[in-house]
Parts: C-alpha cells; sequence; structure tokens
C-alpha cells in the first residue's frame, strides 16, 4: 500500500473525468472539452482532492449540480458523477428526453441496481438516445477522503448514520439495518478503491461487530466471482494479495465517550471545535476591528470569508496537530522571515537605484545586479508564502478570540486533570457556576467528562447540586440524563485505561505562550505548552484524537499489518480469526 487513500481516490476520479481511460501524461495535446454534472454527495467527494484549475486541466469546462437548472448544449459530451437514488434516476432520465447534451457517460458514486439501469434503458430508448449514453460504470467511491490517512463516510445527510440515530431507544430493526448497510456500503467502497482486502478485527456485542460481520460478507461474496471480483482485474494494482493486508480495526464509540467531549489543545482539533470547518474549509466573518458606523448609519455586514486547508499548504501540514501556542509562535516567526525577505529587495532596489521602475528595467541589468534578479524572480513565491501567512493569522486570530471569551485554556487543564486523575486545583462547581467561563455546551462537555471518567458515581444529593447549577448556567440536562443510563446499563467495573493510566499532569497551562513582540497578544490566557513525556502519551492516542469527527457512532481506524499485535490482543474477544493471505483461505 505504497500510495495513500487520498492518492487513490483522486487517480479514480481523474481516471472517470477522462471517460474512464487512464489520463495521458506529458501530453501537448488539448483534452477534449466536457461537463460535470454531479449531486451534492459527489461534490463532496470531489471538493477535497481536486481543486477548479485541476478540473479545467482535464477539459471541465463547466460543473452544475445535477438538480439545477441547466441549459442544452448539444455539442458537448457530460459526465454524470452521481448516487443511484430515485431522483437522481428521474432526473438523468429527463435530461435523456431533452437531450440537454452530445453524450452520456453514466458514473455512479455506488453500485446501482438493476432496476434502475433499467429505468435508465427505458427512458433511452423512448428518447431514441440510446447511442449517447456511451459509458455506465459503478465507481465505488462512497467515501470521502479529507488527508492521506484519514477519511469519513459521508458528510451529507451525516446525522443519519451519528451515533445519536443508532443509539436511540425508539430505533426500528429496519431503520438499524439501513443505518449499517449505508456504513457497510462506504467501507466496502473505500477497500475497493484501496484494493485491498482486509483483515477484520472488532469486540462483539455491539453495533461494530454487526458492521464487520456485513461488510465480511459482501467481500467474500465478492471474491467467490473470480471473474467479476473488483479486487482483480486490469482497473486494480498488481500485488493486492500480498501479505501485507491492512488490519481493520472497527471499535464502537461507547468504548470511549470521553474523548469527543474533550476540549481539546492542538490547532487542527481547535479549529474543528471552535470555527466552521467541514471537508477541509474553514469559514468565519472578518473581524471589522474597532471602526464603527456613523451616527444614523446602517451597520456594516460582516464579510463571511472561507479559507482552504489543503495538503498543499506546507505550513497547514507541518503544524495542523501542534499544541496552538507553537502555532502561534511559527506563524510569526513566517511573518519575520517573509519580511526579511521583503526588505532586502527593497534594500537591493534602493543600492541600485531602481526605485519604482519596472521589472523590465531591472532585467536588462548587468551582471552586477544578478542579486537582484534572482529577488525579484522569487516574489510570485513571496506572494504565496504571503498569502498562507495572512490565512493563518486570521485563522489563529479567530481561534484566539474563542480561547479568550470562553476560557477554553481552563477547560483543556481541567478536562486533562479529570482524565489523568490528578488533584484538582479548583471546585467543579466554581467553574460550572461562573458566568464567564464558556458556554453552556462547554460546561456541560466538562460535567460529562467528570461524569464519566469518575471512578465512582456523586451522591443524589451531589448530582442535584450540579443539575442546578448546569441549569442556571442554561444546560440542556438531556445528554445528562442519556449517560446515567448508558453508565447504569453497561455497569462499568473501571473506565478504559487511557483514563488516567499514565499519571500525568499538564503542567502551566497557558503560562507564557508567546515571547514579547509576538503578534498574538495573550496576556490573560494561560500557555497550552506540555511536558515531553505528555506529548508522548498523546502522539499515540492523540493522532485522531485531534481530529474529531463528531458525529461518527463507530471510531473507524486503518493499520497495516506490521507492528500491530498489542492492539490485536487488546480488544478483549474478537470474533475474527487471522485467515490466509491467499484469497481461497479467506473465502
Amino acid at each position: 500500500m505504497a500510495a495513500s487513500v487520498r492518492e487513490k481516490q483522486a487517480a479514480a476520479l481523474k481516471r472517470m473525468l477522462n471517460f474512464n481511460a487512464p489520463p495521458l501524461k506529458n501530453t501537448a495535446s488539448e483534452p477534449v472539452w466536457k461537463v460535470l454534472i454531479y449531486d451534492r454527495f459527489g461534490q463532496d467527494i470531489i471538493s477535497p482532492l481536486l481543486a477548479v484549475k485541476e478540473l479545467r486541466d482535464m477539459g471541465i469546462t463547466l460543473h452544475l449540480l445535477l438538480h439545477s437548472d441547466r441549459d442544452p448544449i448539444p455539442d458537448v459530451p457530460a459526465i454524470y458523477f452521481v448516487m443511484p437514488t430515485e431522483e437522481n434516476i428521474d432526473r438523468i432520465c429527463q435530461d435523456l428526453r431533452n437531450q440537454l447534451y452530445e453524450s452520456y457517460c453514466l458514473n455512479f458514486i455506488s453500485a446501482v441496481s438493476r432496476s434502475k439501469l433499467e429505468d435508465i434503458a427505458s427512458s433511452a430508448l423512448a428518447a431514441n438516445a440510446v447511442t449517447q449514453v456511451t459509458k455506465v460504470y459503478d465507481q465505488y467511491l462512497n467515501f470521502i477522503t479529507l488527508e492521506d490517512d484519514m477519511f469519513i463516510l459521508s458528510h451529507q445527510n451525516k446525522e443519519l448514520i451519528s451515533y445519536h440515530a443508532i443509539n436511540k431507544p425508539d430505533i426500528l430493526d429496519t431503520d438499524m439495518e439501513a443505518i449499517m448497510d449505508t456504513m457497510v456500503d462506504s467501507l466496502f467502497c473505500f477497500f475497493v478503491t484501496l484494493g485491498a482486502v482486509p483483515i477484520i478485527r472488532c469486540p462483539t456485542g455491539n453495533a461494530a461487530e454487526m458492521v464487520a460481520v456485513k461488510l465480511d460478507k459482501r467481500l467474500r461474496e465478492n471474491l467467490r466471482d473470480a471473474r467479476n471480483s473488483l479486487f482483480t482485474g486490469d482497473t486494480m494494482t498488481g500485488g493486492q494479495f500480498s501479505f501485507q493486508r491492512p488490519l481493520f480495526v472497527l471499535a464502537d464509540r461507547n468504548l470511549d465517550l470521553a474523548t469527543p467531549l474533550h476540549h481539546t489543545w492542538t490547532y487542527q482539533a481547535l479549529i474543528h471545535d471552535v470555527l466552521d470547518f467541514h471537508l477541509n474549509r474553514v469559514s468565519m466573518e472578518e473581524g471589522l476591528g474597532a471602526e464603527s458606523s456613523p451616527a444614523g448609519a446602517r451597520p456594516k455586514k460582516k464579510n463571511r470569508k472561507t479559507y482552504d486547508l489543503t495538503a498543499v499548504d506546507a505550513f497547514w501540514q507541518k503544524h495542523k496537530g501542534s499544541p496552538f501556542p507553537e502555532v502561534a509562535e511559527s506563524v510569526q516567526e513566517e511573518l519575520d522571515r517573509y519580511r526579511a525577505q521583503e526588505d532586502e529587495v527593497k534594500r537591493l532596489k534602493t543600492i541600485m537605484g531602481l526605485e519604482g521602475e519596472d521589472e523590465g528595467a531591472i532585467s536588462m541589468l548587468s551582471d552586477n545586479t544578478a542579486k537582484l534578479t534572482s529577488a525579484v524572480s522569487s516574489l510570485p513565491e513571496l506572494l504565496e508564502k504571503k498569502r498562507l501567512i495572512d490565512l493563518h493569522t486570521n485563522v489563529a486570530t479567530a481561534v484566539l478570540d474563542h480561547i479568550k471569551s470562553r476560557k477554553l485554556d481552563v477547560y483543556f487543564e481541567y478536562e486533562e486533570k479529570l482524565m489523568s486523575k490528578s488533584t484538582l486545583d479548583k471546585s467543579l462547581l466554581d467553574v460550572i457556576s461562573d458566568p464567564d467561563a464558556g458556554t453552556p455546551e462547554d460546561k456541560m462537555r466538562l460535567f460529562l467528562i467528570y461524569y464519566i471518567t469518575a471512578q465512582q458515581v456523586p451522591s443524589e444529593s451531589d448530582l442535584e447540586q450540579y443539575k442546578k447549577a448546569l441549569l442556571d448556567a442554561g444546560c440542556d440536562l438531556s445528554p445528562l440524563n442519556y449517560i446515567k443510563q448508558w453508565k447504569a446499563f453497561t455497569k462499568m467495573a473501571a473506565t478504559p485505561a487511557s483514563y488516567g493510566s499514565g499519571g500525568v499532569k499538564p503542567m502551566g497551562l497557558f503560562s507564557r505562550v508567546m515571547n514579547s513582540g509576538s503578534q498574538f497578544v495573550m496576556e490573560g490566557v494561560k500557555n497550552l505548552v506540555i511536558k515531553q513525556h505528555f506529548k508522548l502519551q498523546h502522539k499515540v492516542q492523540g493522532r485522531y484524537k485531534g481530529r474529531r469527527l463528531w458525529d461518527m457512532s463507530c471510531c473507524i481506524q486503518l493499520f497495516t499489518r506490521a507492528g500491530q499485535e498489542d492492539s490485536e490482543t487488546s480488544l478483549g474477544q474478537l470474533p475474527y480469526r487471522e485467515t490466509s493471505s491467499t484469497r481461497e483461505r479467506l473465502v
């Protein structure tokens, strides 16, 4: 598995956009110009992987939503990338009847049923457009890749497969089966794209086992038909049946309910927690500073800005998992370096007497100006660096505003002490009762972590005091009522080992985040600086902890076989035994 899942899904999309033929490299010929039609699901899959410029380079002149009002373009081929739903099939049939495009290449995100294919065929026949439907493909791309080593199952209608949806007391068996089938379809598509048959591990007696059993069954059914197997053939890379099959660990969310509630301290997790961050794009309102509108004038509207945090952003790749104070320092260092380079260009121009001259004059200078020419040629790179610095300055400033206004450093420190069983220097009731400390949701998250990780459940009298304080703070007690029932139902003898097993204490959080002269003035906020051994502990449990998917009902992680012996034995009794890596033994 040399290539990451991100690279493999991007390659599959590029192949699809080239009419399901391998894209030609190093060719001077122009691509075939075409139109891309997608639904919301297809848009979510493409958006984190391919930029508009990349689509244009592949010949996509126009990309439109399937259910939008579209004008006919009769001399251009169209590529469809949609889910095989009834509404989408009906709209495709309508497009065929209206003769919108020259030809139709239909690509379904997930496998389309025979009955729906027959509906398309009937409409094509009735519209006399049979020859125009050139290709129909099942792409098996029903998942969203956000990073090289992270994917999510869906973004649209994600509440339908959320923790809440699975654990509702009034859920019907048919609804549960539908949720499990949706998850299994996305996981199956993931492994088809990866080109590998996994070894599955899961605990017994919960939703994770249901998903694992269904996924196991679907993999076996596909492998039995050697001629139509998705894990063999020309479309898959060689070597997928090697001895290095991936180990797929499915864990139920109930194994660790405290982590998704925890106020975190890394850059990416803080952005996800306090800002509007979805599909690698963060949206926020621009601050208007201290400017006030003239008397009687209409107040100015706040502009809403969006920023893409992608793999091409080197700063993001390097610092997304770093503690926030380190990120703030790094932004300042990058800004200082940029200003030094900018000042060097200005200094050289001033020395040469070229202040205000254009680049044409500069390029005609003698060899003595080689330095200046080199500096000027690096200006595009400097401008891109300045754009990224501005991006992270704005994002980090917005995060800092939330930290200050909600006292998130206090919550982080207190929750870490709760989870590590350290001595508390302040009463939990005082934090909840403090009107300036956080939102009602922050207070409820803090108390739920206390309740989940407590060795002994608080007495009824103490619980009533906490409830009154929470109600006075404006909290909804529904989450607490659910956790009480959950804890009573599971009758947990002890909390998970990750809560307090290390006995590590965070030191002076937020004490001096920045040195003087930093752009980020953080007086009154404690320092999120942690002891080295505290960082080492979080390197294992915090790599995925920092990327919280709030509505996921299962923690899904993919491991390679190497070095996973400990993880296999730590999950207790497992329903699957390791099979041979050959397809015959697996089936």
